[in-house]
């Protein structure tokens, strides 16, 4: 009777276990580095290559070609410069992370995404591509900030909000990166970590931008929140 007992309650937690093992979620790599093989690596060399970083073949394989681009890429952006693909470096090519973005498909109709192109082209031209879409993150991000206007136009329009409005470079026509930084941000690419502020360190003149807490600086642009 009691090894009847014992054999039921051994086929209940191996049952238990199955269960848990094919019903947990498989993890998301988030860390690629020299050596590395797979779907990941292919991602990061795709990315580094549309960027102009990456010379070699998409094969998949983290050699030295690839580890060299990270690393470049790294220090054009204001990341750690380790030639590791870790979670940092895998946001600021857009990959996944393992975490889930936040969701602006509310802000993602043509007219915004139009808006943002124009503030980029007009705030970071010359800027890394991460730069840029870190100009469109700071738009969406003081969007969902009380202290700021609700749509995008409003904070984009906001009086004294942006040199390229007051200029009039914002009325400049757009090229294809600013387009696709636009739509990078709307699907949640934030490279900035939530910042709403940033501001150029050679060229800023308030103390008061001096103050707030910075975050990151990629290109010439310090942001800070």
């Amino acid at each position: 009777m009691k090894k009847s007992k014992i054999a039921i309650m051994i086929s209940v937690l191996t049952l238990v276990l199955c269960i848990a093992i094919y019903t947990c979620p498989t993890p998301i790599t988030t860390l690629s580095y020299y050596g590395s093989r797979g779907d990941e690596v292919i991602n990061i060399q795709v990315k580094l290559k549309r960027w102009g970083y990456y010379k070699g073949s998409v094969d998949g394989i983290y050699g030295y070609k690839t580890y060299s681009s990270v690393k470049w890429f790294q220090g054009k952006n204001g990341l750690k410069i380790d030639g590791v693909a870790g979670p940092e470096t895998l946001a600021a090519l857009g990959l996944p992370t393992g975490k889930r973005p936040v969701s602006r498909a509310n802000y993602s109709a043509s007219r915004n995404v139009n808006l943002l192109a124009h503030i980029i082209h007009g705030e970071a031209r010359g800027e890394p591509y991460a730069g840029k879409v870190g100009i469109a993150a700071v738009v969406l991000n003081r969007a969902e900030n009380p202290k700021f206007p609700k749509t995008i136009a409003g904070v984009i329009y906001q009086p004294g909000a942006f040199t390229a409005v007051d200029d009039g470079q914002i009325d400049l026509e757009p090229d294809n990166i600013s387009y696709n930084a636009a739509r990078d941000a709307l699907n949640g690419w934030d490279p900035t970590g939530g910042c709403i502020y940033y501001f150029n360190p050679a060229t800023a003149t308030s103390k008061w931008i001096w103050s707030r807490p910075q975050v990151v600086q990629i290109g010439k642009h310090i942001f800070a929140k």
